[in-house]
């Protein structure tokens, strides 16, 4: 990112949209196959790497945040049977698409339906940047965990906006952004640079944030 464009934006980059735009946005591309895939290769990395994290996920309750159409929640129950998951999304739509026995929810990430400490684990994949207020999707999160429940965030690194063609609003992070966010309600937390795909040098683009409460 250019520093002057930094100086200006401070830390996420990206238009502000009213949040109406953005679910109709996704309920108009819920049917496209080609650019909205319903499953996900097990061997991108973002998928091992909440695996690894979060441990034994049986008889836990897990949270998909921003699921889209549950292609990570998918696997993950797949891998572990046993787990609980909980999908949630904005776009109706796209939860049509959520398999079974995977339980489903709309709502937005900024109010999340769903008791204080009612979860083991939390993840957001690629979808925190779609959120109308970063500071309080990420203080939502934390509060739906249990103590000592683990969370994790995957999203796009904001030195590296440019990069890529995205929605108008989409908002990509700094690592100490996130890291700050995450401390007001966590007591371990950490960041580092992962690749998109297994086996392959992380090129800075995908950042990932992990936490404890």
């Amino acid at each position: 990112m250019k520093p002057w464009l930094r100086k200006i934006l401070g830390g996420s980059v990206g238009r502000p949209v009213p949040l109406h735009e953005i679910r109709r946005s996704f309920d108009e591309a819920a049917g496209d196959e080609e650019h909205f895939p319903s499953t996900i290769d097990p061997r991108i990395y973002h998928v091992q790497l909440i695996l690894e994290y979060f441990g034994d996920l049986s008889g836990k309750r897990i949270l998909d945040v921003g699921c889209g159409k549950g292609r990570f929640a998918r696997v993950l129950q797949e891998r572990c049977p046993a787990a609980r998951i909980a999908a949630l999304d904005l776009s109706e739509a796209m939860l049509r698409f959520v398999p079974a026995p995977i339980g489903v929810c709309s709502g937005t990430m900024t109010s999340l339906p769903f008791a204080s400490a009612s979860f083991d684990c939390v993840y957001a994949t690629e979808s925190l940047e779609h959120a109308v207020g970063i500071s309080t999707a990420v203080g939502e999160m934390c509060r739906v965990l249990k103590p000592g429940g683990k969370l994790v965030i995957i999203d796009k690194n904001a030195e590296h906006w440019g990069r890529l063609k995205t929605p108008e609003w989409e908002k990509w992070f700094r690592r100490e952004e996130l890291e700050k966010l995450l401390k007001r309600d966590c007591r371990q937390v950490s960041s580092r640079f992962i690749s998109y795909w297994e086996d392959v040098e992380p090129d800075g683009l995908f950042l990932a944030w992990l936490a404890q409460k």
